[in-house]
Protein backbone atom coordinates (compact mmCIF):
# COMPACT_ATOMS: atom_id res chain seq x y z
CA UNK A 1 0.00 0.00 0.00
CA UNK A 2 1.33 3.44 -0.86
CA UNK A 3 1.31 6.30 1.59
CA UNK A 4 -0.17 9.68 0.50
CA UNK A 5 3.29 10.97 -0.42
CA UNK A 6 3.85 7.96 -2.72
CA UNK A 7 6.19 6.03 -0.42
CA UNK A 8 5.37 2.38 0.11
CA UNK A 9 4.28 1.22 3.54
CA UNK A 10 6.89 -1.22 4.86
CA UNK A 11 5.98 -4.78 5.79
CA UNK A 12 7.54 -7.23 8.19
CA UNK A 13 8.22 -10.87 8.73
CA UNK A 14 7.63 -11.53 12.41
CA UNK A 15 8.82 -14.93 13.59
CA UNK A 16 8.78 -16.76 16.89
CA UNK A 17 11.54 -19.38 16.90
CA UNK A 18 12.54 -22.41 18.98
CA UNK A 19 15.98 -23.54 17.79
CA UNK A 20 17.02 -27.11 18.53
CA UNK A 21 20.05 -27.31 16.20
CA UNK A 22 22.19 -24.14 16.43
CA UNK A 23 24.59 -25.15 13.64
CA UNK A 24 21.74 -26.07 11.31
CA UNK A 25 19.91 -22.82 12.08
CA UNK A 26 23.10 -20.82 11.44
CA UNK A 27 23.42 -22.54 8.04
CA UNK A 28 19.79 -21.66 7.24
CA UNK A 29 20.38 -18.00 8.21
CA UNK A 30 23.46 -17.84 5.98
CA UNK A 31 21.54 -19.34 3.04
CA UNK A 32 18.50 -17.10 3.58
CA UNK A 33 20.52 -13.87 3.77
CA UNK A 34 20.94 -13.46 0.00
CA UNK A 35 17.28 -13.86 -1.05
CA UNK A 36 16.16 -11.63 1.84
CA UNK A 37 18.66 -8.90 0.93
CA UNK A 38 17.75 -9.17 -2.77
CA UNK A 39 14.12 -8.40 -1.84
CA UNK A 40 15.17 -5.34 0.14
CA UNK A 41 14.84 -7.11 3.49
CA UNK A 42 16.60 -5.67 6.52
CA UNK A 43 17.05 -7.62 9.74
CA UNK A 44 15.73 -5.62 12.71
CA UNK A 45 15.59 -8.25 15.48
CA UNK A 46 17.50 -11.53 15.71
CA UNK A 47 17.09 -13.72 18.76
CA UNK A 48 17.31 -12.01 22.06
CA UNK A 49 15.38 -13.49 24.94
CA UNK A 50 12.06 -11.64 25.20
CA UNK A 51 10.74 -10.17 28.41
CA UNK A 52 7.30 -11.73 28.18
CA UNK A 53 4.80 -9.49 29.94
CA UNK A 54 1.60 -11.19 28.71
CA UNK A 55 0.85 -14.61 27.28
CA UNK A 56 3.55 -16.93 26.00
CA UNK A 57 6.19 -16.54 23.33
CA UNK A 58 8.92 -18.67 21.81
CA UNK A 59 12.44 -18.15 23.17
CA UNK A 60 13.60 -16.13 20.15
CA UNK A 61 12.05 -13.46 17.95
CA UNK A 62 13.11 -12.47 14.44
CA UNK A 63 11.80 -9.38 12.66
CA UNK A 64 12.74 -8.53 9.07
CA UNK A 65 11.60 -5.28 7.44
CA UNK A 66 10.78 -5.11 3.73
CA UNK A 67 10.02 -2.01 1.65
CA UNK A 68 6.47 -3.21 0.91
CA UNK A 69 3.98 -5.99 1.52
CA UNK A 70 4.51 -7.17 -2.06
CA UNK A 71 8.28 -7.44 -1.49
CA UNK A 72 7.80 -9.38 1.76
CA UNK A 73 5.40 -11.82 0.11
CA UNK A 74 7.50 -12.20 -3.04
CA UNK A 75 10.59 -12.97 -1.00
CA UNK A 76 8.87 -15.60 1.12
CA UNK A 77 7.21 -17.31 -1.83
CA UNK A 78 10.21 -16.94 -4.17
CA UNK A 79 12.38 -19.87 -5.21
CA UNK A 80 15.51 -18.52 -3.49
CA UNK A 81 13.95 -18.35 -0.04
CA UNK A 82 11.83 -21.47 -0.49
CA UNK A 83 15.05 -23.42 -1.14
CA UNK A 84 16.17 -22.61 2.43
CA UNK A 85 13.09 -23.88 4.25
CA UNK A 86 14.04 -27.54 4.58
CA UNK A 87 17.17 -26.51 6.50
CA UNK A 88 15.23 -24.10 8.68
CA UNK A 89 12.53 -26.60 9.49
CA UNK A 90 15.09 -29.30 10.33
CA UNK A 91 16.81 -26.96 12.80
CA UNK A 92 13.95 -25.05 14.43
CA UNK A 93 10.24 -24.71 15.03
CA UNK A 94 9.12 -21.44 13.47
CA UNK A 95 5.86 -19.51 13.50
CA UNK A 96 6.02 -16.74 10.90
CA UNK A 97 3.61 -13.98 9.93
CA UNK A 98 3.88 -11.40 7.17
CA UNK A 99 2.34 -8.13 8.36
CA UNK A 100 1.95 -4.72 6.78
CA UNK A 101 3.40 -1.85 8.74
CA UNK A 102 1.47 1.12 10.02
CA UNK A 103 1.47 4.06 7.64
CA UNK A 104 1.06 6.39 10.62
Amino acid sequence: MAEPDGRMTPAYWVAQVRVHDRAGYAAYRAAAAAPIAAAGGRLLVLGGAPEVVAGTMAPETVIVEFPSLAAARACHHGAGYQATLAGRDAAAEVSLAIVEGHAG
